[in-house]
């Protein structure tokens, strides 16, 4: 028996709930809870008419609120916490977490709500705390942070003596048939990509312009697709748990309509953080009143929603590890990756490919703890655990994955 309950009812949320409900024979009771409790009961209505059975609770709750969460917990009295909310709540769930003894997984670090700057700094000050309290905390299970982690806990294990180069490479050749939308959480995204980039080299930090640096890399059933580096959160882990890597960088691609997008919300304003205040007419008297807004939050508001752009997404995404290294003293390549089509994902989910390939991955973590196979007290990176039988689920979860050996990395 277990009981889990996972916070959050959006696209990734949504993938997880339905391969949880897949594996009902592990996950044996469970409840999704979201700010708003309808979203959650419509999600189960929809799980259910695929035939799924497993009973699923549904509640509202404040994730930003560590007495509702508290509340929550102590009602429901969950095994473990999955959380699929926002990236600025990370830090009040594990509080909750804490204080009623639930163990805790999420997929993103934290990231604060007023600067564009994510590390993972705030959840390992978590470590001592974990353990005095014998919780479990597994950090980034996703695909990338997490998979990509675990793909190079796989090649450390089995397929080198020492990691010297490692470049993560994220590539979604999809087309969602829109101008312009995020395949996540706009607000996030767009936080994410606007920032500076970073990569490790030398035992140092290298800090670049936004998408400064860029360079085509060919991906397996897509071809070649223009590849920028950016800073990613699951080097920061890697780097410090594989101190034999020499160099670590992270690439995503993106077309050119959508850089050309993005860099006119950049200069109208509309990536903005902080607040404004403008005067706004009121619908009843057309009095004007001081209104205060978060630019980029308003832009998240007439965005497309990510949710909704799987019907008629086509092509896949490709995301791998591509690493150097050394084996019995001769130097080696090695990459693996995974393949995931949008349509594929969608007609099983309702969801994009980008969804999915976080969603799963969440919920492979999640049955990882309840079997047992990662659970120890304190505060862990994906990596930190054995990758063996997380891969060999992930195949069978819909994520299969490949491996080139001694292939041209082009980096």
């Amino acid at each position: 028996m277990s009981r889990v309950l996972m916070i959050g009812a959006g696209g990734v949320a949504t993938v997880a709930a339905y391969k949880i409900a897949q594996n009902a024979d592990v996950f044996t009771e469970f409840m999704i809870a979201s700010r708003r409790k309808e979203k959650c009961d419509a999600l189960v209505e929809a799980i259910h008419a695929k035939g799924y059975t497993l009973e699923i609770r549904t509640a509202a709750v404040d994730a930003d609120d560590v007495e509702q969460l508290k509340a929550l917990f102590d009602s429901y009295k969950p095994e473990l916490c999955i959380n699929l909310a926002l990236p600025y709540q990370d830090l009040t769930i594990m509080d909750a977490c804490l204080q009623c003894g639930v163990n805790y997984l999420d997929t993103a670090n934290y990231e604060p709500r007023d600067v564009a700057h994510f590390e993972y700094s705030w959840q390992w000050a978590y470590k001592e705390r974990f353990e005095q309290k014998g919780l479990t905390a597994i950090l980034g299970c996703g695909f990338d942070p997490g998979v990509s982690g675990v793909f190079t806990a796989y090649a450390a294990r089995h397929h080198f003596d020492k990691i010297t180069h490692l470049d993560i490479v994220d590539c979604n050749a999809g087309n969602h048939h829109k101008a312009f939308a995020t395949n996540f959480n706009p607000e996030i995204n767009i936080r994410e990509i606007t920032q500076k980039g970073l990569y490790y080299e030398g035992g140092q930090w290298i800090e670049t312009e936004p998408l400064e640096i860029h360079l085509p890399l060919t991906y397996p059933n897509i071809g070649q697709r223009e590849s920028y580096l950016m800073h990613h959160e699951e080097l920061e882990s890697l780097v410090k748990n594989y101190p034999s890597i020499r160099r670590a960088r992270f690439w995503m691609t993106f077309s050119q309509q959508y850089l050309t997008y993005l860099d006119c919300i950049q200069n109208l304003g509309m990536s903005r953080i902080d607040e404004i205040e403008y005067d706004a007419p009121r619908a009843d008297t057309g009095e004007k009143v001081k209104v205060k807004i978060v630019p980029l939050q308003f832009l998240k508001a007439v965005l497309p929603n990510p949710q909704d752009l799987g019907e008629n997404y086509d092509g896949e995404t490709s995301i791998g590890c591509r690493i150097k290294g050394v084996k019995d003293g001769a130097e080696h390549t090695y990459y693996i990756y995974n393949n995931c089509s949008h349509q594929a994902a969608y007609k099983e989910t309702g969801m994009q490919g980008v969804s999915y390939t976080t969603g799963v991955p969440a919920m492979v973590g999640a049955m990882m703890f309840l079997k047992g196979i990662w659970r120890k007290p304190g505060v862990w990176n994906v990596e930190e655990f054995n990758p063996d039988p997380f891969l060999e689920q992930l195949s069978c979860q819909g994520l299969p994955w490949h491996e080139v050996f001694d292939g041209d990395l082009e980096l």
